[in-house]
């Protein structure tokens, strides 16, 4: 590229940036860390205005399964176009959700296509949230719901209220187990144990205070809280607890769907049915779709309990057809599942050598790096179990946790966590940034490094991915090293725009 050329293309990107600083809302999120402006993309790669390109690994917060512009999604837009087919019909029957609806189902887990129903939603997941909410509080006639410390569900006024960051408490909420901060200091089985028989308690105990609630509402892996899977026996423990209780149990697959875990659907890895799924992102193909699925039984609302006006958009329809059909055929998840777990072995690598990550998970193409703050002492073994818990956990609901059937379970000794570091992840994510990588921040302090890859990213994109994100943490760790703990400024909320 001429010098010329270059610096007018510099200096149009800088515009457009200016531009947008100041007219855009001050809530805009991603274009503050992420100051680019793309002109151009294909598959994995992103082309700035200023002829720069780079690695997306945050692919429309987790909506490009088969990341920008494929193919197979760009021809069923076309055919559509071409068609002469209206765009917009509200909630009328057309060829194209015929067949958009026919390929969800073939996808759904055993035990629900079979006798379910779907709602076509607002084209935000956020709207899917509030449709399956006031789904079963219409069905069970109740109003309470269960939701879990870190959830992210949406920005409306009932998704976000279950969600970890509400402002007000209007549910009731459970803790969500997970091995590096465990809120009861143990982690693994034993963790996810305490978690369930909390849960249980609070149902059980007639002075709890939470009387029976109209459903709970979980994500199989919590991607804005940090990238926390889910353990698959406590997920079953829920399933069962609910389904005693006569409680719906909500499926939140608007980021783990459509292969992103390495299963299909995330609850495919338990084998869990819920009772309601709500799903968005990946299904509309790269364009806005959102619907919940849920079982026939609780379809009483009446008609126009739950509308939308942009719910009948037939190029999503058509873009998510296409996106689910590849994603089955080519057998993307069980992909997702083998270069997922060989991208977290070489990762977790990164723990030996920087003392500032403190933790590396996820599943499949879902992928989280934790920094910490490496310079606090933290190497003390985790809590005793709490007087009187012998650790023995077996019989509390006919064999306690899955496998865990008969046996004691006792916590074991580990690290206890670093204080989470949010301006060194901050850091991380600038020198991916300066190295042509995109990635996305999350956790409770914005201290999680999140890889949401397309399901088509190809074996040497992958190793540059993670060339460049190691060389991106090694760089901030030799600068810390280098000129010493800087005072953490206060951590600012998590920015949610997916």
């Amino acid at each position: 590229m001429a010098g010329g050329t270059s610096g007018e293309a510099r200096a149009a990107h800088e515009g457009i940036l200016r531009r947008q600083s100041a007219r855009e809302s001050s809530a805009r999120t991603y274009a503050r860390a992420l100051p680019i402006v793309p002109v151009r993309a294909r598959g994995l790669t992103i082309e700035g205005a200023d002829g720069r390109r780079y690695l997306d690994c945050l692919s429309g917060a987790g909506a490009l399964a088969l990341g920008h512009n494929h193919p197979v999604v760009l021809e069923a837009i076309r055919r559509v176009l071409d068609s002469g087919a209206p765009l917009s019909v509200l909630d009328l029957a057309t060829p194209v959700k015929d067949a958009f609806v026919t390929e969800l189902f073939r996808t759904l887990p055993p035990g629900l296509a079979g006798r379910s129903r779907v709602q076509f939603c607002g084209p935000a997941g956020t709207d899917a949230v509030e449709a399956a909410l006031k789904l079963v509080r219409t069905a069970t006639g109740r109003t309470g719901i269960l939701a879990f410390t870190g959830a992210y569900h949406g920005m409306t006024a009932g998704a976000l209220a279950v969600s970890g960051g509400a402002p007000d408490v209007q549910v009731t909420r459970l803790p969500y187990p997970q091995d590096y901060r465990c809120p009861f200091g143990t982690g693994g089985p034993h963790g996810a144990e305490l978690a369930a028989r909390w849960t249980e308690s609070l149902l059980d105990d007639p002075k709890s205070g939470v009387p029976l609630p109209a459903g709970m509402i979980l994500e199989p892996v919590q991607g804005e809280g940090g990238v926390i899977p889910a353990p698959d026996d406590w997920l079953r423990r829920m399933r069962r607890l609910t389904a005693d209780r006569s409680i719906p149990l909500i499926a939140d697959e608007i980021q783990t769907g459509v292969g992103r875990t390495g299963a299909f659907w995330a609850v495919d890895h338990s084998g869990v049915i819920p009772d309601v799924m709500v799903l968005s992102k990946a299904i509309g193909g790269s364009l806005p779709l959102a619907v919940i699925v849920y079982r026939d039984d609780l379809d009483v609302w009446p008609p126009g309990a739950h509308a939308g006006t942009f719910r009948g958009n037939q190029l999503a329809m058509a873009a998510g057809t296409a996106t689910l059909a590849h994603v089955r055929e080519n057998a993307l998840a069980e992909r997702a599942a083998v270069l997922g777990s060989r991208m977290l072995r070489q990762l977790t690598e990164l723990t030996h050598a920087f003392p500032c990550v403190g933790d590396v998970r996820g599943r499949g193409l879902m992928i989280g790096v934790e920094l910490v703050n490496p310079d606090a002492d933290h190497t003390a073994s985790r809590p005793a179990p709490l007087a009187g818990d012998t650790g023995d956990v077996a019989g509390l609901d006919g064999g306690g946790m899955g496998g865990l059937s008969g046996a004691a379970v006792r916590p074991e000794p580990t690290r206890t966590p670093s204080p989470a570091a949010p301006e060194l992840a901050a850091a991380v994510q600038r020198e991916c940034l300066q190295r042509g990588l995109i990635v996305e921040l999350g956790g409770r302090h914005a201290s999680v490094v999140r890889l949401l890859p397309p399901l088509t990213i190809s074996d040497e994109q992958a190793t540059a991915v993670l060339d460049r994100l190691t060389d991106a943490v090694a760089a901030v760790a030799r600068h810390h090293e280098t000129h010493g703990p800087h005072q953490q400024r206060q951590a600012r909320p998590a920015q949610h725009t997916g």
